[in-house]
């Protein structure tokens, strides 16, 4: 039986905890949410069309070509409905390697905490070389050659998807980075939130990652039903998250999977202002995704996976997109 949504607010505004300080970014959290319940309880839901993996249930492991580092998946093609692209947090101590995404993948990255310097292929991209720290992000094409080292423990969220280019035409998608508070701020339309695209809306691009902004209080206009998949980390502030029929209290390092057609919607709450940031693919029409959501398979996969495909369904349009 799913708690009332009064209930789940009341459990959400007396939830906040600080997180412990001098651990690293996904240990801080891990630590405030392993007080929040009995041995054993979480908050965590797996079902076929969303997932809440909070930072307590995240299990780390090492990946193929990283150095040092481990990474807790948190999307991958392994969901019952199938995912089109991957999602995890990777942790980097100092001196430790990325490996580049799979042949054939886009890679995005956001550093949550500490510095890392991403360098290209010298010659194929001059003048290309990123250096990453906290809220800045870097994207990396498919076809562009880097590799990655951290100057200190980087914590790193990374979002992987094979990339689609038939729809790109001679414009190829190019080695981008920024900070997120320098992005600009789009109109949102009868939304309140505040919204940042922090790729371009070219058709070189077949994804996109917002970072989305609401004070206290606010929330969603539009309850949301489309197509397009998302991954979800809540940076920072609480909340309610709408997921299918059922409202899941949520707060700062709670990650979310949303299949194409669930039901979604977001309130803030706290005295925080609540920053997620999310994939959603875009630029491509759904129906080239025809049928992939009912075989499991996916399009996209990412670092120690694979998996042919797509997944999709039919369009609506909203500030979101």
């Amino acid at each position: 039986m799913t708690p009332s949504p009064l209930l789940l607010l009341l459990i959400a505004s007396c939830a906040a905890l600080e997180p412990a300080s001098g651990l690293p970014w996904s240990q801080e959290h891990a630590t405030a949410a392993s007080l929040a319940g009995p041995p054993g309880g979480t908050r965590s839901v797996v079902s076929r069309d969303y997932s809440l993996i909070t930072p307590d249930s995240r299990v780390y492991t090492g990946a193929p070509g990283w150095s040092k580092a481990s990474v807790a998946h948190i999307v991958s093609p392994a969901f019952p409905t199938g995912a089109a692209f991957a999602m995890f947090i990777a942790e980097v101590p100092a001196g430790g390697t990325c490996a580049p995404a799979p042949a054939g993948h886009s890679r995005f990255v956001l550093s949550l905490r500490g510095e890392a310097t991403w360098k290209t292929a010298s010659g194929e991209y001059p003048g290309a070389d990123v250096n990453t720290k906290k809220d800045v992000y870097a994207f990396f094409p498919a076809h562009a050659p880097y590799t990655c080292e951290a100057k200190t423990h980087t914590t790193l969220l990374v979002y992987e998807k094979r990339y689609d280019g038939d729809k790109a035409g001679d414009d190829m998608p190019q080695v981008l980075s920024g900070e997120v508070e320098t992005s600009p701020l789009l109109d949102v339309g009868v939304e309140v939130f505040k919204l940042r695209k922090l790729l371009p809306q070219t058709l070189a691009y077949d994804f996109n990652v917002h970072v989305m902004d609401f004070y206290p209080g606010e929330y969603l206009k539009v309850r949301e039903i489309h197509h397009n998949q998302h991954g979800l980390l809540l940076l920072t502030g609480e909340g309610i998250y709408r997921l299918g029929n059922d409202f899941h209290p949520v707060s700062a390092g709670d990650c979310i999977y949303m299949a194409p057609y669930v039901p979604q919607w977001y309130g803030a709450l706290g005295t925080n202002t609540s920053r997620y940031i999310l994939y959603k693919d875009a630029n491509r029409e759904p129906a080239i995704y025809a049928g992939a959501h009912t075989s499991g398979k996916a399009g996209g996969c990412g670092v120690g996976c694979s998996a042919g495909g797509g997944g999709g369904g039919s369009c609506s349009a909203t500030a979101n997109d």
